[in-house]
């Protein structure tokens, strides 16, 4: 893990992120899916120690308003409300990716895209 760190930088975090998270971070939470989330002593940067591959995707989105200063409450204290849906990676490119009723890609047929016609400035 340690070699791939040191030598590779699009599969994980790097040595250096990883160096600056211990010298400079204090650990706050961590998700269902072992990322760790950090921030620095006077709360001005927070950030994320992925766990597998980087993918951002991969930030449930309590977490991400945390990231973003949406909110200063830590997600692992937060209660789950009734309408709140559990986290899904990123489809898009796999075989449940989402395509409106009109896509080309959905359907090969185009009979759906008749229905639309296309705007035109007048005249």
């Amino acid at each position: 893990m340690i070699f791939r760190e040191i030598f590779t930088w699009w599969h994980n975090q790097t040595i250096g992120t990883r160096i600056w998270s211990y010298l400079n971070g204090y650990k706050v939470g961590e998700d269902k899916f072992g990322n760790t989330y950090m921030k620095n002593k006077n709360d001005s940067k927070r950030w994320v120690l992925y766990q597998g591959d980087v993918d951002s995707s991969k930030v449930p989105p309590e977490w991400n308003g945390w990231l973003r200063y949406t909110s200063n409450e830590i997600p692992n204290l937060h209660k789950k409300y009734s309408w709140e849906k559990e986290h899904v990676k990123n489809q898009t490119g796999t075989a449940n990716s989402y395509y409106p009723s009109a896509s080309i890609l959905k359907n090969s047929n185009n009979k759906k895209r008749s229905e639309y016609d296309q705007w035109s400035p007048k005249d």
